[in-house]
């Protein structure tokens, strides 16, 4: 049992720190509006994850291998409504660092964040690997302890991306080189997602 854990905290450390969308518009957050203000955006995704890998795990990851067109359907939803954030992230009103956090412009919401978990590729794949490599039997309280190691594991992983935001905010100290950064980080999100939202032969 103990290393079923270190394993699974292994991954889950590994799968939350490496770069991806909640990392890059977190990361962009922190840079454009300040870690105080990020905190319902953080929050979003550690509960959003947390509860869609409980879900996972009782039974909702059945549905991609029995309905094959769901998995396609979501796919589809996922590259266009990364579409609308990397060009809301791209257009977003350069503002430089002195600004702090009363910077203009408007993060996401805790709900908004919450609810990208379902639309973000990369959770879904972590939520569905974790599931079905870790999961030690088929119970709810199995899935919940599986999420809540992941979740505990999960959220200093993404706070970090907030606070190297927050550090970039003295580099980025005018509008040409904040706007450069949104555009460049835009780009990043879409990069990020391409390979998992491209078909698998």
């Amino acid at each position: 049992m103990a290393q079923e854990l270190v394993s699974l905290v292994g991954f889950a450390f590994a799968a939350s720190i490496t770069p991806g969308p909640n990392n890059l518009m977190r990361m962009a957050s922190g840079t454009n509006y300040g870690f105080r203000r990020t905190l319902p955006h953080l929050a979003g995704v550690a509960v959003g994850f947390v509860l869609m890998l409980l879900l996972v795990g009782a039974g909702l990851g059945q549905l991609f291998r029995q309905f094959p067109s769901v998995e396609l359907l979501l796919r589809s939803i996922c590259f266009a409504y990364l579409l609308y954030l990397a060009w809301k992230l791209a257009a977003t009103r350069a503002q430089p660092a002195a600004a702090g956090e009363g910077s203009t412009g408007k993060p996401l919401s805790f709900l908004q964040a919450a609810l990208f978990q379902w639309v973000n590729p990369k959770a879904w794949a972590m939520a569905l690997t974790a599931m079905s490599v870790y999961l030690p039997s088929d119970t709810l309280w199995s899935a919940l302890a599986v999420a809540l190691v992941f979740g505990a594991v999960n959220l200093p992983c993404i706070s970090t991306w907030t606070l190297l935001g927050l550090k970039l905010r003295a580099f980025l100290h005018n509008a040409v080189r904040l706007k450069t950064f949104n555009v460049t980080m835009a780009l990043l999100l879409l990069a990020s997602v391409l390979p998992v939202l491209l078909p698998r032969g």
